[in-house]
């Protein structure tokens, strides 16, 4: 079957209250993500905005809004600042390592824990453990999951202890975060923080891309993601530019 993306299928969602911005409704258009040609959809997909979800892929398509903005580092011209250096001093003591996407028990209890003390009244609050192993195996592109480990024994924790991991999707031009969560009895690592450093780091050598999903102007929820200068943002035809470049004429949304 062919998954090009002339004949892949779209579908447009229903309305819904936006997690966003009080009182807006939004609406996603998707795909399916199958066969062997989902890789290379995937790719095409994502530089035009799009992010994964298990094997579906969208972006949003609200009437009459286009806050929604997909976002990505230029990783090799990121200079940490005086903060960000601070939490890669702090985490000095964190290993991190890639392995398979392949769901544990450890990973769902720390899951569970970061839900529970960040978002409590999210939609994803209810998600058992067989929807945590569809969120991270369901995948038919290549994916990994970034593990981040206490390396000695301290007052944070054992050697060897899980404070943070993140599901990553690897693309030819870098990374994109799908999910992240951490350890919420560790404010003062700074560990979101540390994991987007990370990956930056993992990338800014290729001179790749980090894609950090969608950035909403006046969204408090999205706010710490500017802080990863220098950006850029899909304009639609205009395709990436950077983030504080003026909007212009045809500008389509994220």
């Amino acid at each position: 079957m062919d998954h090009t993306p002339e004949s892949a299928q779209f579908f447009l969602t229903a309305p819904s209250p936006c997690p966003y911005l009080e009182g807006r409704q939004e609406r996603k258009l998707f795909t399916h993500l199958s066969g062997r040609r989902a890789g290379a959809l995937h790719q095409l997909l994502s530089d035009h905005g799009f992010r994964r979800s298990q094997n579906l892929i969208y972006r949003p398509a609200c009437l009459d809004c286009d806050a929604c903005q997909s976002i990505r580092v230029v990783a090799a011209r990121f200079t940490p600042s005086e903060r960000y250096r601070r939490i890669l001093r702090r985490n000095a003591d964190v290993r991190a390592e890639a392995v398979p996407p392949i769901a544990t028990s450890e990973q769902y209890g720390l899951f569970r824990r970061y839900l529970d003390a960040r978002h409590a009244d999210g939609g994803m609050t209810q998600m058992s453990y067989l929807d945590y192993e569809f969120m991270v195996e369901d995948t038919p592109v290549q994916t990994q999951l970034v593990e981040y480990r206490l390396s000695e024994n301290g007052p944070d924790g054992d050697a060897g202890q899980l404070v943070a991991a993140v599901l990553t999707d690897v693309l030819p031009d870098g990374l994109s975060m799908v999910y992240s969560f951490y350890d919420p009895a560790l404010p003062r690592r700074g560990l979101g923080n540390f994991m987007i450093l990370d990956h930056i780091a993992r990338v800014s050598a290729d001179n790749g891309y980090l894609y950090l999903g969608y950035w909403v102007h006046n969204s408090p929820k999205m706010a710490y993601k500017a802080s990863f200068q220098p950006l850029e943002v899909q304009r639609g035809a205009r395709g990436w530019i950077a983030l504080d470049a003026p909007a212009g004429p045809g500008d389509g949304g994220a």
